[in-house]
Order: C-alpha cells, then sequence, then structure tokens
C-alpha cells in the first residue's frame, strides 16, 4: 500500500475502513498546525488539544481544550476514544511527558516526541549524531529541580529536553523521538525568518558574520511534518536528527535569498566574527541563526535521510514563508523581540568597523 494509504478493516464492522487516528498535543500554530493539515490532507482523523488561548487547529480536526497538566482534563481526553499515535510538540518539564502518558497508557500505541538538538550535552561546541551523549537528567525534573540550578540557560533547557525523552521512552508502548535543529518555513513565529526578512528589506548596508560560505542546517517545518506522518505510517520508533543535510545551504545564500525577496536594496557587509563577538554582538539573537561554535551546523542527519527525510531549497522555504506572512499577517510571540539588531547599534557597530577597514588600507 502506498504512503499515505494506510488503513485497517473495523472488526465490529466488516468492510468500514478506518483510517489512521492522529492526536496531536498543540495544533493551533506552526508545527503543530501543520501536523493537523497535513494529516487531514492524508485522510486521517485527527484531534488537537490544547488550551485554545493560541488560536484554533485547522478546520476537519476535532479541537479538545484543556490543559495537559491537569488529569481531569487529561481524563476526558482519554475517554473520548484511542488513536494510533500522538504527536508532542510541546513538552518542556519531563513530568509534563510523564503525566500524560500515564493518563493515555492504554488509549496511545505510538507516543512520537518532537525533542531537540540541545538534548545533546556537546552540542553546539561539537559535531552530534544519535549516538552522543544527552544531559544527564530524569524523569521526575521539573524547571525548578534543584540538579539544574548550576547550570547555564542553555544547558536547563537541554537537560529538561533529555528527561522528556527519558520519559516518553519510559512511559510509552512505542516511541520516536526526533531532534530538529532550526525550523523554518510557513508560520514560523519566533523571529528568525521575520527579522532577517525586515532587515534585509531596510535597505542600506546590512552588517553581517563572515564567513558567508559557513554552511547552515534549517529545516522546514512541512518536511518535518511529512518525516513524522511517514514514520507514524511505517511504526518507526527510534531517534532521528531532522536537519537539511551539510552543506545544503550556506549563510550566504540565506542572507541572498532574502535580498532577493526584498529587491536587493541592501548591501552586505561582512564582518570578522572575532570583531563581533568582541564588540558583545549577541549570537543566534541580535544576527539570526548566527552561532560560531563548531558544532553548530554539524548535525549529522544522515539515520533520517536514510529513513526517508526529504528536504526542499531554503529558498522555497523563505519563499513560501514571506507569502504566508503577506497572506496570514504575523502571529505575534515575545520571542520575537529577543531577535534582530537595533538600527542605531548596527549603524555605530558598521562606522566602527569600516573606519577599522580603512585604516589598515
Amino acid at each position: 500500500m502506498a504512503p499515505g494509504e494506510w488503513s485497517r478493516e473495523d472488526a465490529a464492522q466488516p468492510g468500514k475502513i478506518i483510517t489512521m487516528r492522529l492526536l496531536v498535543l498543540g495544533g493551533s500554530w506552526f508545527l503543530g498546525r501543520t501536523l493537523v493539515s497535513d494529516a487531514l490532507a492524508r485522510g486521517w482523523e485527527v484531534t488537537a488539544f490544547s488550551r485554545g488561548k493560541s488560536g484554533q487547529p485547522p478546520a476537519g480536526s476535532t479541537h479538545v481544550i484543556g490543559d495537559r497538566r491537569n488529569d481531569a482534563d487529561l481524563h476526558r481526553l482519554a475517554e473520548l476514544g484511542t488513536w494510533d499515535a500522538l504527536i508532542d510538540t510541546s513538552a518542556y518539564e519531563p513530568v509534563d511527558v510523564a503525566q500524560v502518558t500515564h493518563a493515555l497508557a492504554d488509549r496511545v500505541e505510538q507516543y512520537v516526541l518532537v525533542s531537540t538538538v540541545s538534548a545533546y550535552s556537546d552540542w553546539p561546541t561539537s559535531p552530534v549524531d544519535e549516538s552522543s551523549p544527552l544531559w544527564p537528567s530524569s524523569p521526575t525534573y521539573t524547571d525548578h529541580s534543584p540538579e539544574l540550578g548550576h547550570l547555564t540557560v542553555g544547558g536547563q533547557y537541554g537537560t529538561l529536553k533529555a528527561g522528556c525523552e527519558a520519559a516518553a521512552t519510559e512511559g510509552s508502548r512505542h516511541c520516536l523521538i526526533v531532534r530538529p535543529g532550526v525550523i523554518l518555513g510557513p508560520g514560523e513565529y519566533v523571529g528568525r525568518g521575520l527579522k532577517l526578512l525586515e532587515r534585509a528589506a531596510r535597505g542600506g548596508r546590512w552588517l553581517l558574520p563572515a564567513p558567508p560560505e559557513q554552511p547552515i542546517q534549517p529545516i522546514d517545518v512541512r518536511d518535518v511534518s511529512a518525516f513524522l506522518l511517514d514514520s507514524i505510517e511505517a511504526r518507526r520508533d527510534g531517534v532521528f536528527n531532522l536537519v537539511a543535510p551539510i552543506g545544503h545551504a550556506t549563510y550566504g545564500d540565506l542572507i541572498d535569498i532574502c535580498l532577493e525577496l526584498t529587491g536587493r536594496r541592501t548591501q552586505p557587509v561582512w564582518a570578522d566574527p572575532q570583531w563581533l563577538g568582541e564588540r558583545r554582538v549577541n549570537q543566534w539573537t541580535e544576527m539570526p541563526l548566527w552561532r560560531t561554535p563548531a558544532g553548530t551546523w554539524h548535525v549529522d542527519g544522515c539515520r533520517a535521510e536514510e529513513a526517508g527525510l526529504r528536504c526542499r531549497p531554503l529558498q522555497e522555504t523563505l519563499r513560501d514563508f514571506k507569502s504566508a506572512l503577506d497572506r496570514d499577517g504575523l502571529i505575534d510571540h515575545p520571542r520575537q523581540a529577543d531577535h534582530g539588531m537595533s538600527p542605531d547599534h548596527e549603524a555605530e557597530l558598521l562606522e566602527t568597523w569600516e573606519a577599522a577597514q580603512s585604516s589598515t588600507r
């Protein structure tokens, strides 16, 4: 049977075909919304469980309003039926995953957890693959666990995500864990794509981190969705990094695509990354997707590629993101304020950088 045509016969009603039943925790924006839309397009029955505070899931799904941290809400959800798979896009604390797996233990066949490459203790310092060590963690950890007190913010986040993975594995019969890097594409709300396009459209000289040849590995949200749904159909368990292949695109490609999409009114100025660091330019935020540690963009995604992951061109990802933004408007989110550099700060840095370059000629 071809992918997307998975079905089974209802034992109680011979001849009646039952489609795949999917439960998504979330479903109202970005990856969750994409998953719901794509599953509906495959003819699946989809239930979206969320608090209802960030919009509605796509039409055609069943929206159940509730809080994953509320036992009564989870009990009410469990009474609504059984599902072939649950996709958890919003897990943050391990105890949250443990609570869900306990409440739905006999209602869900497969638990699919969207984790992160931040779960690796060596990332972004060193290259990683699925065998790389994770942050030491526990399914019982919360954001306030004293064991996290000595860690950096990144270490705390990675430790909690590693604990989520442990809770999902321990609490479910079949478990698929994916570790994406940066996800871009239609509906992205964090602010990376938004601030890059806004800066490209503003004009003038654009201060950027050299070298433009730096490989990057962002992945399209639709490619993440396709891999997850294909894996559910294939009954695939295990762990997979979800990133674009190394060499798929460069930072210079990213900037050039943004310039092309906004009319090429802006001139890139590529500055030495050490010089930028000495002036405390914030990596990852003030200059979105710029990060100097060696492992940042050296995540091995071969295992997922061998299992069928296909990554569309970065140009298509950014083009469709811009089209969705122009059509639907901005999804407001507090993290957007963390990204991008103020015009005054950038102008000051540009003046200093270009003066330094002139003095060395």
